[in-house]
């Protein structure tokens, strides 16, 4: 793509990447850098009271009015179902897809899930792209960092020692809390995590130095 700066954000659900790096993306696209967001699915089971076919396009629509929020470039949606992410990531050829993205855009960051969070699809979208970017390592045709993030998961234990990436966020926090109403569908998530946005950016910020801050572990 050029000589443009892209970093990408993989996640499992259409909220996670406001819920995690919200407000270091923000602060990225106001640096320039264009930010494309991944997402494994559309989240249907969150909804169950609500046809698929309807939740599907809220939170489609929601990604996008969220993305060009924060500033980014664009959403790409990978459609696996909730729970079967590490079959149908290879069974459908989501790996050759992922592959084709990471090489034409050559991102400079990569931003995505934990492999500890407590969500069993954000562990296994942790396994899946760091599988793919190894074997893209391997053959050379990749150079980005990839760094993790927690989203239900509020402490870390394991990998201390992991170089780490801390990020100021004293500016960009309020929208990326506006950025997280965006996504109406999602109530239910917004009252159980809502408090941890706060907790965990005072505690970066308090750790660091800084105001508020977004803290992530470098795995590659």
């Amino acid at each position: 793509m050029g000589t443009d700066s892209w970093i990408f954000v993989i996640v499992a659900h259409s909220d996670d990447q406001i819920f995690g790096p919200g407000g270091t993306l923000i602060k990225y696209a106001n640096q320039g850098k264009n930010i494309l967001t991944i997402v494994f699915s559309y989240g249907v089971l969150a909804n169950p009271h609500i046809k698929k076919e309807v939740i599907r396009e809220m939170r489609f629509s929601e990604s996008l009015e969220a993305d060009k929020f924060i500033g980014g470039k664009k959403v790409i949606f990978f459609d696996m179902e909730e729970g079967k992410f590490l079959k149908q990531f290879y069974e459908q050829s989501y790996d050759e897809e992922l592959k084709k993205l990471l090489i034409e855009y050559a991102p400079e960051k990569i931003f995505t899930h934990a492999d500890d969070d407590n969500l069993p699809d954000h562990s296994a979208v942790n396994k899946l792209v760091l599988e793919v970017y190894d074997k893209l390592k391997t053959e050379e045709k990749i150079k980005s960092e990839v760094y993790t993030f927690g989203v239900w998961r509020f402490f870390k234990f394991t990998q201390r020692n992991n170089p780490r990436l801390i990020v100021d966020i004293s500016t960009s926090f309020n929208q990326k809390v506006d950025a997280l109403k965006i996504f109406k569908s999602q109530l239910n998530s917004m009252i159980s995590l809502k408090w941890s946005v706060y907790f965990k950016a005072f505690l970066a910020g308090f750790k660091h130095n800084v105001g508020l801050a977004e803290e992530f572990y470098k795995e590659r």
